[in-house]
């Protein structure tokens, strides 16, 4: 049985990422960024352990799910389960995010070298990558909560082997 630590979930948002979506907030994050909006996720005991196959069929058998996001905490810091998710979630069809304090050109230089990087990286459509500045803080930005975060499409990035950005 296949587990993931999660701090929480949203069975249906609709302000993290675009349309209703199912949002998995991680247990365990190393970046500790200041004025985090989810500091409770840091620590990598708390939280509590899912069975993935259970939370993948839940969202199955919703039919008004456009999409997951998989925020934090850091999923990278549980690439292996979160990439097994990503693969499962973009075999039906549905639009996967991903929030991390990792910049993608760090993500990119350590692909292979941390397992399940490559296999998320590869299965995911958009990736809202850099740390929570405070000072930097823009309650008017759709989708991140500070100026220096980006929105990456992840597949035309990786293709063009160039950071390609989205605005909202």
């Amino acid at each position: 049985m296949k587990k993931v630590r999660l701090s929480g979930i949203a069975y249906e948002s609709l302000v993290n990422g675009p349309g209703l979506r199912r949002v998995f907030f991680t247990q365990g994050c190393k970046h500790n960024c200041k004025g985090c909006f989810n500091p409770e996720t840091h620590d990598f005991e708390g939280g509590e352990e899912f069975d993935i196959d259970s939370l993948i069929e839940d969202v199955k058998n919703n039919p008004m799910i456009k999409g997951v996001t998989f925020s934090g905490g850091d999923p990278l810091e549980q690439g292996e389960s979160f990439a097994y998710m990503a693969k499962r979630f973009k075999e039906i069809g549905l639009n996967i995010w991903v929030f991390t304090g990792y910049k993608f050109e760090y993500i990119l230089e350590n692909l292979d070298k941390i397992s399940g990087w490559r296999e998320l990286i590869e299965n995911i459509d958009i990736l809202v990558d850099g740390r929570f500045e405070e000072a930097l803080k823009n309650d008017n930005l759709k989708f991140k909560g500070s100026s220096n975060q980006r929105i990456i499409d992840v597949k035309s990035s990786l293709m063009e082997k160039k950071v390609n950005l989205l605005e909202f």
